[in-house]
């Protein structure tokens, strides 16, 4: 009896033992989740605390057909690509609302600039104040790299009552809203060229300065202009070339030309990251050909056009649906691998 007492005191006092380090024991590091942190540091962008390149493309992926409306499911292989060119960053004109879509991004490794539009009918825009629901939304998701406000508005003061200043009062706001609600991510916009005096004094509460540069093959003139007027960060949130010669030129001749396509995005990606003490990168504009853009969403047509956007090269003509870095169907044009082969080479640290 006193031996079975003394037996079952001993394998109580065991099986406690076992039971407190079950509870003392800490997760394993595999189980913590940690987002990163984007900030801002002089003219650079960060990603925990690191310098962060944009080596990024324009992202509207509208199928062929009678419905304009944008489509990810060709999302997986459209990552494939963009992994396979380097990108790095997508920049997006309107929220995505899919958070599939967004997982899928952050899995393949890439980030996302979110663009939020002004008036969109109340769904996710900065006139219904509507946008702040979805930075609060996914504010925590590991994909977003900035909060973009507009997109060339100051092309269209008529869409402010004719008062350019309604809208920059409008995106102060908006990007001090966001401010007060995520403080891990910048806010920024995309401004057509250089933003003026007007557009600067009225906007301090923009991080970083998106811009939407055609100067043929220079948009590096543009480094030297911004950093007399500022010292923030600076992006190209649009630059590149399309596929198609309105006349013959520069010895390119008039029609379909991817030739003069890459030998233009050639020049333009490495004058800009040769400016990285100024710029801190590029969305390039854009992934796939735009068949919505003018006319039939049926037919790849010529035309159509843009404000402010003469600087095209070669030809000084923008054809709206000829600017992909693959075709409608996921072919790789001929300026896919000198995007490839320039985001994979730039010297700088980040995938």
């Amino acid at each position: 009896m006193k031996n079975s007492l003394f037996i079952t005191v001993i394998l109580f006092a065991f099986m406690s033992c076992k039971n407190e380090t079950k509870k003392e024991a800490v997760p394993v590091e595999s189980d913590i989740v940690t987002n990163d942190v984007v900030s801002v540091s002089g003219r650079q962008l960060m990603v925990n605390d690191e310098f962060y390149l944009i080596k990024g493309i324009c992202y509207h992926p509208v199928p062929k057909g009678s419905e304009v409306k944008r489509d990810f499911g060709t999302l997986t292989q459209d990552l494939e690509l963009m992994v396979e060119a380097g990108i790095n960053t997508i920049r997006v004109y309107a929220p995505i609302v899919e958070e599939s879509v967004l997982d899928e991004i952050n899995e393949a490794g890439l980030k996302v600039i979110i663009g939020f539009g002004y008036n969109q009918g109340g769904k996710n825009d900065i006139l219904s104040g509507s946008f702040i629901d979805y930075v609060n939304k996914y504010k925590n998701h590991n994909a977003i790299l900035m909060w973009e406000l507009g997109n060339e508005y100051n092309y269209h003061p008529e869409w402010f009552d004719g008062d350019i200043k309604n809208w920059y009062t409008a995106m102060n706001d908006a990007a001090a809203l966001i401010h007060k609600n995520d403080p891990s991510h910048p806010v920024t916009t995309a401004h057509g060229d250089l933003p003026n005096e007007l557009a600067l004094s009225m906007s301090p509460n923009i991080d970083v300065w998106g811009m939407n540069v055609y100067r043929f093959v220079r948009p590096e003139t543009i480094f030297k202009e911004w950093k007399e007027v500022s010292e923030k960060p600076m992006y190209l949130a649009e630059t590149g070339a399309d596929s198609y010669m309105q006349i013959a030129k520069d010895g390119y001749e008039q029609g379909v030309n991817e030739l003069a396509q890459a030998d233009a995005t050639e020049i333009i990606l490495k004058a800009t990251f040769n400016g990285q003490d100024i710029c801190s990168g590029v969305t390039l504009f854009q992934y796939t050909d735009g068949w919505w853009k003018a006319g039939n969403n049926e037919v790849q047509d010529t035309g159509g056009t843009a404000p402010n956007s003469t600087g095209v090269p070669f030809d000084g003509s923008p054809n709206e649906e000829f600017w992909g870095i693959v075709d409608i169907d996921r072919n790789k044009k001929q300026v896919f691998d000198v995007v490839k082969n320039i985001y994979t080479n730039v010297n700088q640290t980040n995938n």
